[in-house]
């Protein structure tokens, strides 16, 4: 058991060194408000005069005092390294020193608080770390910190109240923390400030010990009496009281020696029947038992913690990765390690897999087919087409003559039209597929080549290539794909297969139709003299080409010449806007929607298949195969290696950070593995 406060110094050391407090290790704070006797009862358990003493706020800065007990024998033999006496203390700060006079140890505390503190009664959380040795000790360590105050004085801050509560907090909000709450016996229990701050953080009071102290200065006719039974205020670990030397005593060089004598004197007198669990003495062996306790609780914690903070830190320096010595090797490889994973993010074999979306190469799959298909899909072949548009479209193919036919211009004209539409798609796809390229160079510097961080220069020398290359392989991307519609566009093919297919199927119809419009005339009416199944205002035959010859006779009567009516500019007839179609001019009509729909069919799914064929070999493809050549013909000379291979500013501090945190870690965990089971219990 003695060998585990010694352990919990080494490691207070090994921390120290970092100046790290990532681990909580198990110590004594001391808590009291100002001038209740906080540094007396350090300066009791050391047995020495060491800390500044006065009137008002001295201790501004947490003081880690810890003592270490030596064999008088050992003291004796180390004499050799300049050291007179038995005791003797050494400041983290002024690294081997070594203090055997406690008059400088004092003054040193005095100096090293105002050097960081000022010498405006301001306080610091830096804390002093302070090591005695001495025979006359027990194995502790505490922290003496500054004195809760209510009212600035001084040159104080305002918020000095706030300032000093929040820094007691932060050290005893440390559950591996014993609190000795420090409370001076001429004031009453129930406002110990000390008392309140402790139940703050430990409610049920498990690692919190009392001390009361001047029971020598109470009101004559009173005793502390119910408070030390714990009849006031029950605190689990006990209190204990204990008298400090006076002002006045100090002022005349009384000895701690001294002092606890007549402190024993004073309690066998005043208080017999518990002079024996009280004193400087007893509160000694007591945090010495509790403190020792402590630490084999929280042990095997303290040893998991530091093994799960050691692998951390070992992964965190493997990611700063070593210092550059062959600056051409180095390049190199981080050149193929990036080309690689950003073709293996392409094919989908990279080890790091994004889960929270779509990425890479499925990423293309997915605008391929998903995106670019559907939006095809939801092209109308018949869009932006009214019958009307068809119509004139028939009409202007045919010129001045009236057809018999429907003439097969007006059908490429209509035809190409749609065909037409399909372009846009087709090159949005190209820019969503540059797009995505884009982003897998972000993904790769993220995830998969994490020393890419290490040199910013580099990693913008390479985004700048990629970006460089993508770029110019996007307008022959566009030209491949704007000349795939342009070869459907140029031939229009009637005698494809589908296609031939569809016009006999609609020709069948076609012709099915007719045969029911003639079953469907009276039998005493010839086959040719049938009337037109059209309108009735088409009933006079001028739905026909027969109507049409005989209105020719008549026409005169009603022309421009005729008598019965003045003379009428042809231009200023109103052109019926919406009118009935005939039965041909809608079946002209149906023919050429039913053809333009088959063909546009056609012309999609090959646009559908080719484009995203077209994107792969002269974008993709054509980018995986050139990158690693393009990279290392751009970025590889021996004029940029200096350059391009220049850390950021602060990762060869964190490097050096994380190197030093992990040896101290390494230390921390050998010496706990030092401790033998036997030792625990």
């Amino acid at each position: 058991m003695e060998a585990l406060i010694p352990v919990i110094n080494k490691l207070q050391d090994v921390f120290n060194t970092v100046g790290a407090d990532i681990i909580q290790l198990p110590q004594i704070a001391v808590v009291g408000t100002q001038s209740s006797g906080k540094s007396s009862v350090l300066e009791s358990l050391v047995g020495r005069d060491l800390l500044p003493r006065g009137t008002g706020i001295v201790t501004r800065r947490p003081l880690i005092l810890q003592l270490v007990h030596v064999d008088p024998a050992d003291a004796r033999k180390n004499d050799d390294i300049g050291r007179e006496g038995e005791e003797w203390g050494k400041f983290l700060h002024t690294k081997n020193k070594i203090f055997t006079d406690f008059a400088e140890i004092r003054q040193e505390i005095e100096n090293e608080t105002e050097r960081i503190s000022g010498n405006n009664k301001g306080i610091s959380d830096e804390p002093i770390h302070l090591k005695i040795f001495s025979p006359h000790v027990v194995n502790l360590t505490l922290v003496d910190l500054p004195g809760i105050t209510k009212v600035p004085v001084g040159d104080q801050p305002k918020d000095i109240e706030i300032q000093i509560r929040d820094l007691i907090l932060k050290h005893i909000s440390n559950p591996n923390c014993i609190i000795l709450a420090v409370t001076a016996a001429n004031t009453d229990m129930a406002t110990s400030e000390a008392l309140k701050v402790a139940r703050e953080v430990d409610p049920d009071g498990r690692r919190t010990l009392a001390v009361v102290t001047k029971l020598d200065l109470m009101d004559a006719g009173t005793d502390a009496m119910d408070v030390l039974m714990g009849r006031v205020i029950p605190v689990k670990l006990g209190l204990i009281g204990v008298v400090n030397r006076s002002q006045l005593d100090i002022n005349n060089k009384k000895s701690v020696a001294d002092a606890i004598r007549d402190e024993h004197a004073f309690l066998q007198k005043k208080y017999p029947s518990l002079a024996n669990r009280n004193g400087t003495k007893y509160l000694a062996r007591t945090l010495n038992r509790l403190l020792m306790h402590h630490i084999r609780d929280c042990l095997p914690e303290l040893k998991t913690r530091i093994n799960v903070l050691a692998a951390q830190y070992q992964s965190l320096l493997s990611s700063y990765g070593e210092p550059v010595e062959d600056q051409s090797a180095t390049l190199l490889q981080l050149i193929t390690k990036f080309a690689t994973e950003y073709c293996n993010t392409i094919e989908g074999t990279a080890k790091y897999i994004e889960t929270a979306e779509l990425c890479g190469g499925a990423r293309i799959c997915y605008i391929f087919h998903e995106t670019f298909g559907r939006t095809l899909e939801s092209v109308d072949p018949l869009g932006g087409l009214s019958t009307i548009d068809i119509l004139t479209a028939i009409r202007n193919a045919t010129g001045p003559r009236p057809s018999l036919f429907v003439p097969e211009v007006s059908f490429e004209l209509l035809v190409k039209k749609q065909v037409k539409r399909l372009e846009e798609p087709s090159l949005r796809c190209v820019e969503l597929v540059h797009e995505e390229m884009q982003r897998i160079i972000q993904h790769c510097s993220n995830y998969s080549t994490q020393e890419l961080q290490r040199f910013p220069k580099l990693h913008e020398a390479i985004v700048e290539v990629v970006t460089s290359l993508l770029r110019k392989r996007l307008p022959v991307t566009n030209e491949m794909v704007h000349n795939l519609v342009a070869i459907e566009l140029a031939y229009i093919n009637t005698k494809h297969p589908d296609f031939a297919d569809a016009c006999g199927v609609l020709n069948n119809n076609i012709e099915e139709q007719r045969r029911n419009r003639m079953r469907e005339l009276p039998a005493s009416v010839p086959r040719d003299k049938a009337p037109p199944v059209g309108p009735p205002a088409e009933q006079d035959g001028t739905g026909t080409w027969r109507g049409m010859l005989k209105k020719g006779d008549e026409a005169p009567a009603s022309g421009p010449g005729s008598p019965l009516k003045g003379a009428v500019n042809l231009l200023d007839v109103p052109v019926p806007v919406a009118r009935k179609l005939s039965s041909r001019e809608q079946r002209d009509c149906e023919v050429i929607e039913r053809l333009i729909k088959s063909y546009f069919l056609i012309v999609r799914k090959n646009i559908q298949d080719s484009v995203p064929k077209a994107v792969m070999h002269f974008l993709v493809n054509h980018v995986k195969d050139s990158l690693q050549s393009e990279l290392v013909g751009q970025l590889y000379k021996s004029g940029l290696l200096n350059d391009l291979l220049t850390e950021s500013e602060d990762m060869a501090q964190r490097r050096k950070e994380a190197a030093d945190m992990l040896q101290a870690l390494q230390k921390a965990s050998q010496v706990i593995a030092e401790i033998r089971e036997t030792h625990l219990w």
